[in-house]
């Protein structure tokens, strides 16, 4: 373990280092360039990272970044885990290794099954496994005994199969990632836009004056964002970042594809930077508002008084709520000097073309929908909203967790979709709506014998309450994986436990009618095509939809779907698709038009689809939590060598922390009143519900975060996060905002 200096930019031939030493520590030289070569090309591969968006004008040097070479590198390593690794690992040994040697073991390449009692992993084949999964759910008492998770990075294709075989089968359990990060972005947007995703495009960076970010590590998460931002700066734009840690990557940009980037001097991002406290965004924001109001009534065209009267409605609340408040004590609760904040109202008093970006720092919170809806009265107020240059930009992870929503992966599907669907293949979907994450843990923990499959992701790591959510999915009566890597979900299963590996993103797929391309929708709402480029480790792997389509004919039969037909042409899904789902017409033809296409999005263009056809100002709760004088506030953050739970080393090297992940960052005053030994090991604790949580062996890092607010690595500090701590309206786990106290 060696803890340094936190550095003051990102990106540049260090970078470059830092990613093809990955990838060649994983993958041939030659295996290498063709895996990288059409990685975020026009017909090539789509990153399984994150899903900012690619522009209109790659880069033949490489459109990629370093945590997207890395996630490649994971997913076509030339390493691969068979039957012989689970005979040599039991079950329990494999549970004491860390995340990142499990993913470090090599690509999954024969379906394995586990039955309880038994110590290790045992080969099963293919129609084995489809067989038994299909009599286990044939024997339910109800579909609603059956709960259907998936991660963002499956395609339109599979997402689309796996959700009309849940219908059909008849439930609508279908939780997903979304569940656990941007689904309170989707409530809070529907409800005052009419769109459950952001308003913009890329293009709109590049006309924008002021760039607003909240909450997010774009230099980690999504570091092809800092290109847009480092060409918005050129454009003119100022960018202000509101975050509690200070982040590399907001501060200074090394372009490694450009000379100035090369030479280190690169393009300094971040205009202003407020260190807002944990979870006192809504605090800030009301100064905001508050303050443009006065500059208002001296200046009325500081607020857009046009677009207030003609397309919003909820102003007059709005106001006489923002007046009440007392601008001092909100300044007192963000733990921000005055000239800063002010600094800020200076130029939000001088531009309207404003983009307000935002990622988990604001969605995983008691009241993330208010911090989002807060965001959406000040673009409204700006008239800043479908015009060129401004509007909302939600920036997701998973590189199709968008596309998920829009092929219906939902516990609470709209009325149209299911109507749309019964209209298209003639059967009553379910109408009563299914569980998300949260209420699938608790209801799996309290009804032992439930039916678990995951397209994807890695359940456990990413739940809330960890050693609660290892004992709910080890009642299940049977626990599936579709997986292209091991991971820590696989190892407490169920009654019985079935892990099935899957084709991943740079795999070629082979079916019938030949190779076989898929789509992704991107975090901005443009469709367009992934293909691989590469043999996978065996023949015996298969694509998600091929594998949805087997256990789905094997489940419910053909007479509804002819699922085989399917899976031998995947044109013939998106035909299906193209019928289903709005937005989607004449799918095929316009990919082999463009490639790529847009889906419908009124608020860009002003038209709210909301139930009042106008954009709704709200009225929006301030945080209520009392702190006592011995708690710290907890936000757990990703490392730089990581990606949601994929970990692809033991190194935070733009925070100076290298060789652990057992770490807490603390300010050096807390650390001082709280009198502990920054040379000693700590415990994080709390008793949320009268039960005990606690991580112990944590190393203290002195590091610039505001007082009162400490930062954990997720996942290891999940366990601290109860299930009950969850969003009003979104129920998405509360990780950003608990709290804790030390013991040393």
């Amino acid at each position: 373990m060696r803890i340094t200096q936190p550095s003051k930019s990102a990106a540049g031939l260090k970078a470059v280092f830092h990613s093809m030493r990955m990838a060649l520590k994983s993958m041939s030289l030659i295996k290498t360039g063709k895996v990288l070569a059409p990685l975020n090309q026009k017909g090539g591969t789509d990153c399984p990272g994150c899903a900012w968006p690619d522009p209109d004008h790659r880069s033949y040097l490489g459109e990629f970044c370093e945590n997207g070479v890395k996630a490649i590198a994971e997913e076509a390593t030339d390493r691969s885990v068979d039957a012989s690794f689970f005979s040599k690992y039991s079950i329990n040994s494999l549970r004491n290794q860390s995340d990142y040697w499990l993913g470090q073991q090599g690509r999954l390449v024969t379906p394995m099954r586990v039955r309880k009692g038994e110590k290790n992993y045992t080969s099963i084949s293919w129609d084995e496994a489809f067989d038994l999964i299909a009599s286990h759910l044939n024997q339910r008492i109800s579909p609603d005994d059956a709960i259907f998770y998936t991660s963002g990075r499956t395609s339109n294709e599979a997402a689309f199969l796996y959700q009309l075989f849940i219908r059909i089968f008849g439930t609508n359990n279908l939780p997903d990632c979304s569940n656990m990060c941007h689904e309170s972005s989707g409530v809070a947007l529907n409800h005052t836009l009419g769109i459950g995703k952001g308003t913009v495009k890329l293009e709109d960076f590049y006309h924008a004056e002021l760039i607003l970010i909240f909450g997010q590590n774009p230099g980690t998460n999504h570091p092809r964002m800092l290109s847009a931002l480092e060409k918005a700066k050129s454009q003119g734009a100022k960018v202000v970042v509101i975050n509690p840690l200070k982040e590399a990557g907001l501060l200074k940009f090394n372009n490694p594809q450009a000379v100035s980037g090369i030479l280190g001097q690169g393009t300094d991002l971040a205009d202003l930077y407020l260190q807002v406290k944990i979870n006192e965004d809504v605090a800030l924001l009301k100064i905001l508002l508050l303050r443009l109001l006065e500059e208002a009534e001296k200046s009325p065209e500081i607020i857009d008084q046009d677009f207030i009267a003609q397309k919003t409605e909820g102003f007059e609340a709005f106001i006489t709520e923002i007046k009440s408040q007392d601008y001092h004590s909100l300044v007192a609760r963000t733990g921000l000097e005055v000239s800063q904040i002010e600094a800020l109202i200076d130029l939000l008093c001088k531009k309207d073309k404003i983009i307000a970006c935002w990622a988990m720092g604001l969605t995983q919170h008691v009241n993330a929908v208010d911090n989002i809806q807060e965001i959406v009265n000040l673009l409204l107020l700006k008239g800043s909203i479908g015009k060129e240059g401004a509007g909302t930009c939600p920036v997701r992870g998973h590189s199709n967790v968008q596309g998920d929503r829009s092929m219906g992966i939902w516990e609470k599907p709209s009325k149209q979709f299911l109507d749309t669907l019964a209209a298209t293949f003639g059967f009553e979907p379910p109408r009563k709506h299914g569980v998300d994450v949260v209420q699938a843990i608790a209801l799996m923990h309290k009804e032992p014998g439930k039916y678990f499959i995951s397209l994807g992701g890695n359940f456990l790591s990413a739940a809330p309450d960890t050693n609660y959510t290892t004992q709910a999915l080890e009642q299940t009566q049977i626990s599936v994986h579709i997986s292209t890597k091991l991971n820590r979900s696989h190892l407490h299963h169920g009654e019985i436990g079935l892990i099935l590996p899957c084709l991943g993103r740079t795999d070629t797929i082979i079916e019938k009618s030949g190779p076989q391309t898929l789509t992704v929708e991107n975090s901005m709402g443009s469709v367009h095509t992934t293909r691989g480029f590469v043999k996978s480790h065996t023949d015996c792997l298969l694509s998600e939809p091929h594998i949805i389509a087997q256990i789905a004919s094997r489940t419910i039969g053909n007479d509804i779907v002819d699922w085989h037909a399917l899976i031998d042409d995947y044109d013939r899904i998106r035909t299906l698709i193209s019928k289903a789902v709005v937005g989607f017409e004449s799918f095929n033809e316009k990919l082999k038009k463009d490639g790529i296409f847009d889906l419908p999005n009124g608020p860009r263009n002003q038209q709210f689809t909301n139930d009042i056809g106008k954009a709704r100002f709200t009225v929006n709760e301030l945080p209520n939590y009392q702190i006592d004088p011995d708690e710290l506030l907890m936000m757990t953050i990703r490392s730089h060598d990581q990606f949601n739970t994929t970990t692809y080393g033991l190194d935070d090297r733009y925070r100076g922390i290298y060789g652990t992940r057992k770490i807490v960052l603390m300010n050096k005053t807390d650390v001082e009143n709280h009198d502990l030994d920054i040379d000693l090991p700590v415990t994080l604790y709390n008793n949320y519900g009268g039960k005990k949580r606690e991580v112990s062996g944590l190393k203290i890092v002195a590091y610039e975060i505001p007082k009162g607010c400490i930062a954990t690595y997720f996942p290891e500090c999940n366990v601290l996060i109860p299930l009950e701590l969850k969003a009003r309206k979104s129920n998405t786990p509360a990780s950003k905002s608990v709290k804790v106290r030390l013991l040393q």
